[in-house]
């Protein structure tokens, strides 16, 4: 098999079908060795149905089916695990992301053997300003502070080598964000821009605090910096705290009147915030390390449907 296209979905039942014929279309005359790895994860909509009924019809679509909703972070990694290509792409079927680029990523790669795998970013952001600041924000930050670089912009709509695939596969941690995954693992990567469609139906899962949640994802999985955030502000905070009260001794000796209080309840709110922020970012962390240790797994397969099933 030389090529699998890894699909995570859920509550598509609006474009599943359309994507499947439209990667069928131009994939024709162009490459028939490739497979369709659809995963439904855990969609409330008639998802499944239609990608039961593609599945009757094809030859080359297997389905992995959720129990429950686990996340787009989960649906990629069962793909990734149940696709058998020589090279995988990850892909979104609204048809935002258009299978001519990955014809174009493929070329790319039959061409230039030194290259393990090419991601794509937007050409144009078509997103609101603030969201676009807030992204740039975010990658920013986290090439700041985390020992692994991330390219800004890049999407998770890339196409990788089998040996690159395989060492994310490994990557078995439970609280998973695949852009850091695919910077840990190293590999040549090329970034090509792509201009990002409309989407041919349905509504965007993602609300700005899901993205919001995804960053701290990010940045908690890829650094310990806000750990070390913590111990510098604790000890400024108590340099500051100590510089306060012996100037308020000296003032209050110089006037004989006492201290104002309410510089006192500000103090003491500053500090007391400044731990409470910090035991929150050490929380994190240990969440995190709690459900790690629980070892449960990232998704649960309910039904599996393979190409062998309709051979049979």
């Amino acid at each position: 098999m030389k090529l699998s296209l890894v699909v995570p979905c859920f509550n598509e039942e609006d474009v599943v079908y359309n994507f499947y014929k439209e990667v069928t279309k131009v994939f024709e005359g162009k490459i028939d060795d490739y497979e369709f790895v659809f995963v439904n994860d855990g969609s409330r909509d008639d998802t499944l149905n239609v990608l039961r009924a593609i599945h009757k019809v094809a030859d080359n679509v297997k389905v992995v089916s959720f129990s429950r909703n686990f996340g787009k972070e989960s649906a990629m990694y069962a793909g990734l695990k149940n696709a058998s290509g020589d090279f995988t792409c990850v892909i979104d079927a609204d048809l935002q992301q258009r299978p001519e680029v990955v014809l174009e990523m493929l070329d790319i790669l039959d061409n230039e053997p030194d290259t393990d795998c090419v991601a794509a970013y937007q050409a144009e952001r078509k997103e609101s300003k603030a969201l676009v600041f807030f992204k740039d924000t975010f990658y920013s930050l986290i090439n700041k502070i985390s020992e692994v670089e991330f390219y800004p912009g890049a999407s998770d709509f890339r196409l990788m080598r089998r040996p690159m695939v395989d060492a994310v596969i490994n990557m078995c941690e439970y609280h998973r964000f695949s852009k850091g995954l695919f910077s840990f693992v190293g590999f040549n990567t090329k970034f090509i821009p792509y201009d990002v469609q409309e989407r041919a139906g349905g509504e965007s899962k993602w609300s700005f605090v899901k993205l919001f949640k995804y960053a701290v994802e990010g940045i908690v999985g890829y650094t310990t910096t806000p750990l070390r955030f913590a111990t510098f502000a604790g000890a400024a905070s108590m340099i500051i705290a100590v510089l306060y009260l012996i100037i308020a001794l000296i003032v209050g000796g110089i006037t004989h009147s006492i201290t104002s209080a309410i510089a006192i309840i500000t103090l003491i709110l500053f500090v007391g915030g400044l731990n409470f922020l910090f035991i929150g970012i050490a929380g994190e962390y240990l969440a995190r390390t709690y459900m790690q240790g629980k070892n449960r797994p990232i998704y649960i397969v309910k039904e599996l449907l393979t190409y062998e099933d309709n051979e049979e």
